[in-house]
């Protein structure tokens, strides 16, 4: 691995491909070692060399940890789609490669032990919600993000956890991760232009929420207000839930249209990569 890793400077483009392809092959564990070169980078006396090897093992390491969240988003779409939280932290992965997961897990599990801890079953169904709003809201402080709405940081769930400001979204990927683990059925409702979540009895919705109004309880006339507002003809998947696939790939569609925002091309096809990966998976599964 260090011979191959000293030759990323060589100058013939058909020698350096090949050794890049016998990297970029060995995956994840290969980072750490090309990590290590770069930071004692030295292939050569000449400077443009240096920049030159930094540059290839940069663009590498970022080729290496988008495929891998590639393939992850994939086998997530095709074995795991139940864990909501999981698809959520893969398209944070592709972001931030060192995201510690388990840090994600815990602050999700304190705000979940906040809402227990008062929890009775004897709680009517308003009740619970109001509970859980009450420790979103008041204690944890998240709301929506109005002042940014669109920014690709909204869409990140450890940011969204770090500065408890987020999306409709992500704020409703919080909140029913949240109420999963507390055995409250809520679901995701895919509204257009906005994302809200729907309080189940049974296979009928009782009621609906809106986690960016600081989780606002509302009913199906509001739900026709809205798209009468918006001049979009009713369907029915704008009242029922959605999968948790729709929702991840929802994440990839808000941040396909941040980026466009922006101007950051590179970014939106990488963002089209990783929609194919999902859509691979759900194909396959």
């Amino acid at each position: 691995m260090n011979a191959l890793v000293e030759l990323l400077d060589d100058p013939d483009d058909q020698i350096y491909h090949h050794i890049r392809n016998k990297i970029f092959s060995l995956g994840e564990k290969a980072i750490p070692l090309l990590e290590s070169a770069w930071e004692s980078s030295f292939p050569s006396d000449h400077p443009s060399n240096i920049i030159l090897f930094q540059n290839r093992i940069e663009n590498l390491i970022h080729d290496i940890q988008l495929t891998t969240v590639c393939n992850e988003l994939t086998n997530w779409a095709k074995h795991d789609q139940d864990n909501l939280l999981g698809g959520a932290l893969l398209v944070a992965k592709y972001q931030y490669p060192d995201l510690d997961r388990d840090q994600v897990l815990d602050q999700m599990s304190r705000i979940r032990n906040y809402a227990w801890l008062e929890m009775d079953d004897g709680l009517t169904p308003f009740e619970k919600i109001q509970l859980v709003n009450k420790v979103l809201f008041d204690i944890h402080s998240f709301s929506g993000n109005t002042k940014n709405f669109h920014a690709p940081q909204n869409s990140f769930i450890n940011n969204v956890l770090e500065n408890k400001r987020g999306n409709p979204l992500l704020l409703s990927i919080v909140y029913m991760v949240i109420c999963e683990a507390l055995d409250i059925p809520v679901r995701g409702v895919n509204l257009p232009k906005h994302f809200i979540l729907a309080y189940m009895n049974g296979e009928e919705v009782e009621f609906y929420i809106n986690p960016f109004s600081r989780g606002t309880i509302f009913g199906k006339k509001d739900i026709n207000d809205f798209l009468v507002q918006l001049e979009i003809e009713p369907k029915q998947g704008y009242y029922n839930p959605c999968d948790n696939f729709e929702m991840i790939m929802r994440i990839l569609i808000n941040l396909q249209f941040s980026y466009e925002k922006l101007g950051y091309p590179d970014k939106l096809k990488e963002i089209k990569s990783l929609m194919q990966a999902l859509r691979a998976g759900e194909a396959t599964a």
